[in-house]
């Protein structure tokens, strides 16, 4: 993924003409911090690194994670600074993570090492320094549980030093379908722009997490796409009528409802060859690569988690015709409502839902319109000229 990352950069910097020192200022992190989180019962490693805040404070979730490491945390803090200033919000790039096997830990070390976190972290993070956010295995409870150890050690009453909240304790209307609702909005604006109908559209998504749930769901309600297949870690499920997921609610056990409206059950990578006219990428990094890549049927390609692809996959699905929605603007939703979230609580306001949910689709919309403008004027991809617009806004 930081290969990859790096590689968007160095593209869009040529089309730029940015200068070397510029263009190698782009990979530059501000900051790169690292600690170990000591509990009752064990010691983590953690981080939290810092890419840039030049438009504002940095802002980025933070994983726990038995697979995190300084690589992946220093492609997603970047990426961060490129995904918001490509959607325009006056927000940085930062990301952390935390070295844990979140799902075989109880609540209560899960409290003590958010906890931690806040504690060894303390000078870097803040309202206006740097504004973490649930990511893989963090939630609003973990964030809630922040919020509370970083008023403790200041003295702040804010509630603006994170997002992902409860909404109890200051979260936001419309969080928790956020970036799927992003992702529908900028599906919905490639498909206008290009005269492709939605409504009766094959739809694969690989990932049925939150992120991939809310996309399924939306998409079905608001565009009519017929959602023929979905897969999580264990199978893909298959109906060419439609999987019907908005009759669905979201839960860990979803794969269970999955199975009883499938007609075909498959393993979980034989979502890359479904027969869709679009393939939504909402699972981890790297999913695709050089080589599976070829099994891709889909004409369009929806990048709803981060860097979800590598680069010889990225250039060959280009190279035959298939079109990439770039994950900097099509799963922005989530550090959208997150911004929304932050401005909420800096001024003491409460925001409904519908004027959440207005916010989000005008700032994605524009940015979609923004990047296809571009990719039209400069003959390029949209994940290339996503970085175009996102680089020149961060060096301009």
């Amino acid at each position: 993924m930081l290969d990859h990352a790096n590689d968007m950069i160095s593209r869009a910097a040529g089309r730029l003409r940015l200068t070397d020192d510029k263009a190698n200022a782009l990979r530059v992190l501000d900051g790169m911090h690292r600690a170990t989180i000591t509990t009752p019962s064990g010691r983590y490693d953690a981080f939290r690194f810092q890419h840039s805040n030049k438009r504002g404070p940095y802002k980025g979730g933070i994983r726990f994670h038995p697979g995190v490491n300084e690589d992946e945390v220093r492609a997603l803090a970047t990426l961060m600074s490129i995904k918001s200033a490509a959607v325009d919000i006056p927000m940085g790039g930062g990301k952390g993570g935390v070295v844990i096997d979140a799902k075989n830990v109880d609540s209560a070390e899960l409290e003590h090492v958010a906890r931690g976190f806040v504690r060894e972290f303390l000078p870097h993070i803040g309202p206006d320094i740097d504004v973490p956010a649930p990511d893989v295995n963090t939630d609003a409870q973990i964030m809630d549980w922040m919020v509370d150890e970083y008023q403790q050690q200041t003295g702040e009453s804010t509630k603006a030093s994170f997002t992902g909240k409860s909404l109890a304790n200051g979260g936001s209307e419309g969080r928790t379908a956020a970036t799927g609702r992003g992702g529908v909005i900028a599906l919905r604006e490639y498909c206008k722009a290009n005269s492709i109908t939605t409504n009766g559209l094959n739809v694969a998504i690989q990932g049925i997490g939150n992120v991939g749930f809310y996309f399924a769901q939306l998409a079905e309600q608001l565009l009519g796409v017929k959602v023929v297949a979905v897969s999580n870690s264990r199978a893909t499920y298959i109906n060419s009528g439609g999987l019907h997921i908005h009759d669905f609610t979201f839960s860990r056990e979803i794969g269970n409802e999955l199975a009883s409206e499938a007609t075909e059950i498959l393993p979980a990578n034989a979502i890359f060859s479904s027969d869709a006219d679009v393939l939504v990428l909402a699972a981890l990094e790297d999913a695709v690569n050089g080589q599976n890549q070829a099994d891709i049927k889909a004409t369009t390609v929806v990048e709803l988690a981060n860097g979800p692809m590598n680069t010889v996959a990225f250039d060959a699905l280009e190279s035959r015709g298939v079109t990439v929605i770039p994950d900097v603007i099509a799963n922005a939703g989530g550090v959208v409502v997150s911004y929304l979230e932050w401005k909420q609580n800096k001024n003491g306001e409460r925001w409904t839902e519908k004027r959440v949910n207005n916010e989000l689709e005008r700032i994605i919309t524009e940015a979609i319109a923004t990047c296809m403008n571009r990719a039209a004027t400069d003959s390029s991809t949209l994940k290339e000229a996503a970085f175009c617009v996102a680089i020149e806004r961060l060096v301009g």
